[in-house]
Order: C-alpha cells, then structure tokens, then sequence
C-alpha cells in the first residue's frame, strides 16, 4: 500500500528498550500506510530500563531517519490521551504470537472504551522476527551470545558497550 492516507496520523507506542529488528519492520510497513507515524516511548517509572528514555529516543532516531514521515517522541499517563493530543486517530500493536494477542485486544478494547475515535491496528511481525523481544535480546547479548541480525547495527554497538564494556 505505498498510498499514504491524507491526514491519517498513527502512534506506535513501547519501551524499545532497546529497538530491535522486528520494531523496525513494523515501523518500515506502517509508515507506508499513514501520513505521519509518531513512535513513542512510555516513561513507565516501574521499569528498570536498561537506557534512558532519552537514549532510546537517540537510538530510535538515527535507526528511523531514512523514513520522512517517522517521528520520535515519549509520553506519560494514558496511550489514548497522548494520542488525541497529537491528533493520531490510529495506535499501531505488533503481534508476534496468540500470547500477545490477549493482552493486546484487552488493551485495545480499553482504548476503544476511553477514546472510541480512535482505533488500534494489530499487525503481525515478519515472520523472520517473530520471536525477537527487547528482554530476549537483553538476555542473550547478556550471556555472551550473537544479537547479530536482531537489532540495528547502531543498537548492537550500544548493548555491547552498556553491557559488555565494548
């Protein structure tokens, strides 16, 4: 669908802690579809987040320059109230198994009932990332494996430094 929709704006809201491969394939695929794409980073103060909000919103932009229409941001509080402030009428969820899909239809059916002019897109991840999760990726580079081909090569350089002294 290389047709943008006038005026359709979308948020596609996560921790990208950090971002890997399979974010970047959702965030390649839905910029095709809507006008503006605003991924944002939740300050979710319960998490111990391995980067700062602001190094992840660093991360996020030099990985997603080369798409025009990508915009990087951050919020608090409720999805679907940041998502009318920044007059998005779309909020894009990844999907990567049934698993997921529970929560997220919860979570959607919730958005639906606080803000019900604004919708949610399920899209599944490409089935060459479909098991790749930001903890996974922690966990494995962690350990001493190969993150290779799961996460940009700017992320890459950056687990290795944060967690391997690199």
């Amino acid at each position: 669908m290389d047709d943008q929709s006038p005026g359709l704006i979308a948020i596609y809201p996560g921790s990208f802690d950090p971002i890997t491969n399979g974010h970047l394939d959702l965030i390649a695929r839905c910029s095709r579809m809507v006008s503006r794409l605003i991924v944002a980073i939740l300050k979710n103060e319960s998490k111990q987040p391995l980067f700062s909000v602001n190094e992840r919103m660093e991360m996020l932009r030099e990985v997603c320059a080369v798409y025009p229409n990508v915009e990087i941001d951050s919020f608090n509080g409720l999805l679907v109230d940041y998502a009318a402030t920044r007059e998005a009428r779309l909020i894009l969820r990844g999907i990567r198994a049934i698993s997921d899909y529970e929560y997220e239809l919860q979570m959607a059916l919730m958005n639906r009932r606080l803000r019900p002019e604004i919708e949610t897109m399920f899209m599944m991840a490409g089935e060459a990332y479909s098991f790749i999760s930001s903890r996974l990726v922690k966990e494995v580079i962690g350990l001493g494996g190969s993150i290779s081909g799961l996460v940009p090569i700017p992320v890459e350089r950056r687990l290795k430094q944060r967690l391997l002294g690199e």
